[in-house]
Parts: C-alpha cells; sequence; structure tokens
C-alpha cells in the first residue's frame, strides 16, 4: 500500500455547525480538535509504506483513532463503527458528514505496520511534541512513577498444564515445519494423547490425584523422546533452531530431572528455577509469573511517569515496559535516561519505596540533579525495633580517625571496607568481646560476643540518614 501526499485538514462546514449545535455545551473532541488540529502528519508514517500500491487509509486518522480506542476501550468493529456514526468524532477527525468511514480490519493492519516498522513510540513521541508546542509540558518540574502489571496473552498454566501443551505446541509446530519426519518419528498414541488442549479442571473432576504421577512420567517421556530423535545424528540440523523445540527443551530442563535410570523425574521444591527464569508459557517465552503485594499475573510489568505539577494537566511523560520479575529500582535510571533525552527531566520525582535506594539517592541526584521523594527505608535490624537506644544510628562516627562509639561509650577495635551481597561498598566495624561482655546495654546491643555494625560508605550513609530525618518533618507529610 502507498501514502498519500499530506496535507492539513479542516473541519467541513457542516459537520462543525452540526457538531457546535449538538454540543452547544462542549465536548472534549470538539476542545482536542480545536486546541491542536490535525494531532499527526500523514508523513510522520511515510517509512512504513511503499511508494507504489493501492493508496491506503489516511495513517494520521487511523492513528488517532487507536488513541479514541484505549480512550474508550473500543474493539476494532466498535470503533469503526464510531467513526461512521458519531459527529464528535468526525469533528475530530475532520470528517464530512457523509464520510463512509473504513472497514475495522485497517486499524490492525496499522498497528501490525507500526510494529514491523519499529514505530512502538512513534504515536506517543508524536504527541508529546503536540504538547510541548501547547506549552503543556514543563522541564524541571515535579512528576511521579509507578508500575503496574500487564497481562500477557496466554493462559495460566500450572506446571502439569505447562509441559502437555509445550510438548502438544511443539508437534503442532513440526507438523507444519517437517511433516514428513514428524510422521515418521511420532508415537501413534500420541495424536490421541495430545490432539486437543489439556485442560485440567476436567481431570480433577476424573480423580486426577490418582493418575497424575503416571500422567507425568509419560508426559516426561515424550518429550525426551521427541527431543533424542530431534538432536540424532540423522536428523535434520536445522530442527534444532526452531523455535518450539527450544522452548520444549527448557521447559522439560526447569520441569524434569534425569534419575540413575535413565527416566525423568518430576522437580520440586527448590528444586524448580525462580521466577525470573521460568518459561510461563509456550507461547509467550518472555511472560514471567510475578506478585505484588495480592496480586498475581503472568506477563509483564509497565512504569509509567506523569506530570503532577498543580497548574498543569497530569500527561504521561515516559511509559517503560519491563519483565514481571524486575525490581521497580532497576527500572529507575533508564526512566531519567529517557527523560533527559526528551529534555523532561524533573526537578522532583515522587516514586514509591520500590524505586528508592541510597545509592540512587546520591547517584541520580549527581547525575541528573533532581530530587527523588519517597518514604524512607527503615533500619529493619532487632535492634532499632526494639526502640532501646542500641540501634546502628545512636553510635557516634568518626570518620576521619574511623572509629565508631556506642551508647555504652565504647570505641570499635576495627574498621574493614567490605561489599555486601549486592556488591555495594560498605564499612564493617567491630567492637571487641572485653568491650561488650560486661557491658549493662548488651542484651538490648547484640547477641554475639561482641556488636558489630555494617554502615555504607560514607556519602550514601549520610543520604540515609538526612532521607529518614526529612521523612519525619511535616514538609515531606503535606508533599
Amino acid at each position: 500500500m502507498s501514502l498519500k501526499d499530506s496535507h492539513p485538514r479542516s473541519v467541513p462546514e457542516d459537520t462543525a455547525r452540526i457538531a457546535k449545535a449538538i454540543f452547544n455545551k462542549g465536548h472534549r473532541y470538539l476542545l482536542l480538535r480545536d486546541t491542536f488540529g490535525d494531532f499527526f502528519d500523514s508523513d510522520d508514517f511515510r517509512t512504513l509504506f511503499h511508494v507504489e500500491g493501492r493508496p491506503a487509509v489516511d495513517p494520521a486518522q487511523l492513528a488517532l483513532i487507536t488513541l479514541v480506542q484505549f480512550a474508550e476501550n473500543l474493539s476494532d468493529e466498535r470503533a469503526a463503527d464510531a467513526v461512521r456514526a458519531r459527529i464528535d468524532l468526525k469533528y475530530l477527525l475532520a470528517l464530512p458528514l457523509d464520510h463512509p468511514g473504513f472497514d475495522a480490519s485497517v486499524l490492525s493492519e496499522f498497528r501490525t505496520r507500526l510494529m514491523n516498522g519499529h514505530g512502538e513510540q512513534l504515536l506517543f513521541e508524536r504527541l508529546l511534541e503536540r504538547f510541548r508546542a501547547q506549552q503543556l509540558l514543563r522541564a524541571r518540574g515535579r512528576q511521579r512513577t509507578d508500575s503496574t502489571h500487564v497481562l500477557a496473552a496466554v493462559r495460566a498454566l500450572n506446571r502439569v498444564s505447562l509441559v502437555s501443551e509445550t510438548f502438544r505446541h511443539a508437534l503442532n509446530v513440526l507438523a507444519i515445519a517437517a511433516p514428513d519426519w514428524l510422521v515418521e518419528h511420532t508415537q501413534k498414541e500420541w495424536v490421541q494423547r495430545y490432539a486437543s488442549h489439556f485442560d485440567l479442571q476436567v481431570e480433577v473432576a476424573e480423580g486426577w490425584q490418582t493418575r497424575r504421577e503416571a500422567l507425568l512420567v509419560q508426559v516426561g517421556a515424550d518429550g525426551h523422546q521427541l527431543l533424542t530423535d530431534v538432536l540424532a545424528q540423522d536428523a535434520p540440523p536445522w530442527l534444532r533452531e526452531v523455535p518450539a523445540i527450544s522452548v520444549l527443551w527448557k521447559v522439560w530442563l526447569q520441569n524434569f530431572t534425569p534419575t540413575e535410570a535413565g527416566r525423568l523425574r518430576w522437580r520440586t521444591g527448590d528444586e524448580i528455577p525462580p521466577s525470573a527464569d521460568f518459561v510461563s508459557s509456550p507461547y509467550d517465552v518472555d511472560a514471567r509469573y510475578s506478585k505484588k503485594r495480592s496480586t498475581s499475573w503472568v506477563g509483564y510489568k509497565v512504569h509509567l511517569t506523569e506530570m503532577c505539577d498543580d497548574d498543569l494537566p497530569l500527561l504521561i511523560t515516559n511509559v517503560e515496559t519491563s519483565p514481571a520479575t524486575t525490581q521497580d529500582v532497576d527500572v529507575l535510571e533508564d526512566v531519567h535516561d529517557h527523560l533527559a533525552a526528551r529534555v523532561l527531566l524533573p526537578e522532583s520525582h515522587l516514586v514509591n519505596l520500590g524505586y528508592l535506594s541510597t545509592g540512587l539517592l546520591v547517584s541520580e541526584q549527581k547525575a541528573h540533579q533532581l530530587k527523588l521523594i519517597g518514604p524512607a527505608r527503615s533500619d529493619e535490624r532487632w535492634q532499632a525495633r526494639a526502640g532501646k537506644g542500641c540501634a546502628a544510628e545512636h553510635f557516634k562516627i568518626d570518620w576521619e580517625a574511623q572509629t565508631l562509639t556506642c551508647p555504652a561509650g565504647q570505641v570499635s577495635a576495627s574498621w574493614t571496607d567490605a561489599l555486601d551481597a549486592r556488591q555495594r561498598a560498605v564499612v564493617k566495624i567491630k567492637f571487641s568481646s572485653t568491650q561488650c561482655k560486661n557491658c549493662a546495654l548488651k542484651v538490648d546491643c547484640t547477641t554475639a560476643a561482641r556488636r558489630t555494625v555494617t554502615i555504607q560508605e560514607k556519602e550514601r550513609h549520610l543520604a540515609v540518614l538526612a532521607w529518614r530525618s526529612w521523612a519525619q518533618t511535616q514538609e515531606f507529610a503535606a508533599l
């Protein structure tokens, strides 16, 4: 399909007259059209189309309809019907009253064209340009970021259903990619056994628990046999590169382990890989199982950043997608880098505790001159929870002399630079057993022979103390 030459559109006179009469008190789509005119330009999408061929429906209009679909939760069919029937959308799109609309399939084709042309961010970036032109975006203001879950377009399978469906998927793919080879290597029982989706609920009703182990042994053996045939020397080498076979191999490795008798055993407990490495569906191998408070899902996570200055609209300035198992704190630097590329870095960035670490408090202040604002991470060690004056913050630090003085007045015996489990620079400070042995505060200070205090390096330690102190103020509470 080819793209027509683009030109600015004005709302036809009849469309404008009737729309203004019907919506005489105003309407959001009329306001958008009057404020922004054409949100998109057809030239924005020129690289996605051929220079020859049947003229395409104007992609600038399809882009705007795509936004309306999202705002109103419309299917392609309902969106196409709305464009034909609704005067507010004809005004927004600058269409004449008798415009016949278009077939719903062009919306799906447009999204596919965006994806294939690596234009996933195109609509978002163009919107930001329009907002900036209207002075609705402000750099060095106040913004906030939070995350939510994204469901993968797959069924949430338990492990038993997963292995069965993965093997079934591999057979279906090989039936298309290598039908002759599959006929030669298929066991006749497989056709009946894997003819349809495995429904665990039906099996439960039929006494699944008594047959579960036997079924797992059978499915494991079937998958092992297929993998053995694919890896055989006389098998076509390209079969090993088929994605469904690679997925089958991964799923079998994570769910089965070989025994000394040469059979496969079902993995249990700690033998199962962590969620970050566990394939949850043969149809979307990057989707992961995760849980956040009371919400559990298989899919991904999206991190949304929006402006929150009191005098401007709440406009989204960045969208970041990550695996479902990625910690929020590991995404924040990417968020800031992308905001910096758009010249939209805030001065104050509000986030929840999941995005905060002492390292980011220091590094992001240096890298982007912005202030992270969020709840302070409290000291969770038992001495702090007891509240009897023996928490690490109650020890006096002399950074020059590299000593620590405890609440009882004793001075530390050693000061050692080290790395913690996350490879962060820390200082391990120890008191001697002699100092702690007869100390009146020992019962509230340590259960070991002597007290050991681990603190972060100076800059981060001071940042934590300042952060916790500020979080107790009325200014922080109001913010």
